[in-house]
C-alpha cells in the first residue's frame, strides 16, 4: 500500500512532531460489531461469548495481551452541536480482560473489543478507500481466527475466563439485525477538516446516504424492525433510521450521527462517524460504500453546493428506497421534484473530482443496474447477490416468507468461509473481489504504512513489557505517553528503522529516546 502522494508530508510532521499547517488528508477506517451466537447453547448470554472470543484471541494470539486500550481521550457522548453527555468526570482505567469489555490493540494497527453484547473490530487508519476496504475485511480473518482459538480451548475443555465454563462453538456473522428487533452497526469514519461548517456538511450528505443504499446495501430478508412484514429490502439499517440528525447510535438513530471525537487534533479536525452503512460481505460494496462517500466529501469541503437536492422526507425515503427493488421509487425533493435514487446518485457523481479507484466503479456500477437491475449486479453488490439467490428459491414456489430464506439470509453473511455462501459464491467465481486472500491475510497481522496505525501496530507486535496503553491518538511506553495528534506521522517512513535491531524494552525505550519521542 503506497502513501497518497497528493499530500506530502511536511518536514514537521516527518519528524513525528505537530504541524499545524501540514497539508489535509482524509484518514478513513471502519468498525464492526459482528453478529454472535452460540447454537449449542442458545441461552448463553453474548456479553460473556463476546468476551470469549476477544479474550481468548488477546492472550493467545496478541502478543502483547497485557496492554490496556487508553480511554483518556474517548469522547463517545461529545456531540459536534456543541454539548457533552459524558457518563464520567474522571477517565476509567479499564482491564483488557474485564467481562464485557475486553479490549486489544492488534498488530495491524487496528482495535478488537467487545462493546453493546458484540465482539468489535475497528481497522486501522487508512489513506484510500481501497486500503480501508483490505482492512475493513481483514476483521473477518482476525474474528474466524478468535473463534478458532476458542473451539481449540472448548475441545480441551478449558476456559480463558475465570469462573466460567468453556465457551461453545462459536458462530459469527458480518450482518446488522438479529431478526428480534436489535440492530448492530457497521459504522464508518472519515476525517474532515475543523472548518467545514457541519450543517452544510449535514445537509449536502443526508439526500447521498438516502441513495448511496442502492449501491452498498447488505440485503434483508424481512421488513420491519422486527422482521414482522415478508419481503426483502435493499438494506439491514434502513428501519432502525428514525430522524435524519442524532447524536445517539443504538436508539434514535439519524441519517447523520454528530458525535465530535476526532482522535486527532480537534482544533483542526472533526471525524465524520457514519452508522447508516451495512455491514459487507462483498468487496466492491465496501469500497463503493467508503469510496463515493469520500469523493463526496471532498467535493463539499471544495465548495461545492448540493443544497438543491435536500429531499421532502429523508427519513421516510430511506425506507422507500430500501423496499424498492426495481430502482422506479422517486424521492420527493425538496424543491418539488421528483428523482429515483440513480438519478440522484448521478447527480452526486456529476459534482464530483473523478479519481481513478473509485470514480470509474461507481459510474460502472450504476451504468450496470440501470441497464439490468439487481441482475446485472449479483455478482458484485450483496443485496443483488442475495436477491438473486433468494429469487431462484421463489421461482421454485417457495414463499417469502419461509424460513429458509431467512436461513439463506445468515449464511450469506457467515464470515466462516467454509460455511459462507457469500464465500461458496466467490469459490465458484459468481462474484468478483478487489482484493487476494493473500492480501486480506497480510492486513489482519500487518499494520498500513502510511499512518500512525505502523506506530502502533509495531509497538503491539513487539509485545514488550514496557507498552502499557495505546489508543488512536496515543500509545504508553515506560510512563511516556507518546502523542500522536497527526494521523499521517510516525509512518514507516518516519520510524520503519527503529524497529530493526530491538529485543528487549530497554532497547525500545533507547531508541525511541534518540529518536525524540520519550
Amino acid at each position: 500500500m503506497t502513501q497518497d502522494t497528493r499530500y506530502p508530508q511536511s518536514a514537521t510532521a516527518a519528524a513525528g512532531g505537530v504541524d499545524t499547517h501540514a497539508p489535509f488528508i482524509r484518514v478513513m477506517g471502519t468498525e464492526t460489531e459482528y453478529g454472535i451466537a452460540t447454537p449449542s447453547n442458545t441461552s448463553l448470554s453474548p456479553i460473556v461469548t463476546s468476551t470469549h472470543a476477544v479474550v481468548a484471541f488477546g492472550q493467545l494470539e496478541n502478543s502483547a495481551s497485557g496492554m490496556r486500550w487508553d480511554f483518556t481521550s474517548e469522547h463517545p457522548l461529545r456531540d459536534r452541536r456543541g454539548f457533552d453527555l459524558k457518563h464520567y468526570s474522571t477517565v476509567p482505567v479499564v482491564d483488557p480482560n474485564a467481562l464485557g469489555v475486553a479490549n486489544v490493540a492488534l498488530s495491524n494497527g487496528g482495535r478488537f473489543y467487545v462493546d453493546h453484547a458484540h465482539p468489535e473490530y475497528s481497522s486501522p487508519e487508512c489513506t484510500s478507500a481501497f486500503a480501508a476496504a483490505l482492512y475493513d475485511h481483514a476483521g473477518d480473518v482476525i474474528l474466524n481466527r478468535a473463534a478458532q482459538i476458542v473451539a481449540e480451548l472448548t475441545a480441551h475443555n478449558s476456559s480463558i475466563l475465570d469462573n466460567h465454563a468453556p465457551c461453545p462453538e462459536l458462530k459469527l456473522y458480518k450482518n446488522n439485525v438479529d431478526g428480534k428487533g436489535a440492530s448492530y452497526g457497521s459504522h464508518e469514519n472519515y476525517l474532515y477538516s475543523r472548518d467545514t461548517d457541519f450543517a452544510t456538511l449535514a445537509q449536502a450528505l443526508i439526500p447521498f446516504f438516502v441513495a448511496r443504499q442502492v449501491l452498498v446495501g447488505a440485503g434483508r430478508v424481512g421488513l420491519g424492525m422486527f422482521g414482522e412484514e415478508a419481503g426483502f429490502q435493499i438494506s439491514q439499517r434502513a428501519d432502525y433510521i428514525e430522524q435524519e440528525i442524532s447524536l445517539e447510535t443504538t436508539l434514535n438513530r439519524g441519517i447523520i450521527n454528530t458525535r465530535d471525537e476526532p482522535h486527532a487534533d480537534a482544533n483542526r479536525f472533526g471525524r465524520l462517524h457514519v452508522i447508516i452503512g451495512d455491514a459487507n460481505m462483498s468487496h466492491i460494496s465496501t469500497a463503493l460504500k467508503l469510496g463515493t462517500t469520500a469523493l463526496v466529501l471532498d467535493a463539499i469541503e471544495a465548495g461545492v453546493d448540493f443544497s438543491d437536492l435536500k429531499l421532502a422526507d429523508a427519513v421516510t425515503e430511506v425506507r422507500a428506497v430500501s423496499r424498492d427493488l426495481t430502482l422506479t421509487h422517486t424521492l420527493k425533493l425538496a424543491d418539488g421534484r421528483t428523482m429515483r435514487a440513480l438519478d440522484l446518485l448521478r447527480e452526486y457523481a456529476a459534482r464530483v473530482t473523478p479519481d481513478e479507484q473509485v470514480y470509474p466503479l461507481w459510474v460502472e456500477t450504476m451504468d450496470l443496474l440501470e441497464r439490468g437491475g439487481y441482475a446485472a449486479c449479483a455478482d458484485r453488490l450483496d443485496w443483488c447477490a442475495k436477491w438473486a439467490l433468494i429469487s431462484s428459491f421463489l421461482s421454485k414456489g417457495l414463499d417469502i416468507s419461509h424460513p429458509k430464506l431467512q436461513l439463506i439470509d445468515l449464511q450469506y453473511s457467515d464470515i466462516n468461509p467454509e460455511k459462507s455462501l457469500y464465500h461458496a459464491l466467490v469459490r465458484k467465481q459468481r462474484m468478483r473481489t478487489l482484493f487476494s486472500p493473500e492480501d486480506i491475510e497480510h492486513a489482519a497481522w500487518n499494520p498500513p504504512e502510511d499512518t500512525r496505525a505502523y506506530f502502533r501496530g509495531r509497538i503491539v507486535s513487539h509485545g514488550l513489557g514496557a507498552v502499557e496503553a495505546a489508543s488512536w491518538e496515543s500509545v504508553i511506553v515506560g510512563g511516556h505517553r507518546i502523542e500522536m495528534p497527526e494521523t499521517t506521522t510516525l509512518t514507516k517512513d518516519h520510524v520503519g528503522d527503529i524497529f530493526d535491531h530491538i529485543v528487549s524494552d530497554e532497547d525500545l525505550l533507547e531508541v525511541l529516546e534518540k529518536k525524540g519521542l520519550i
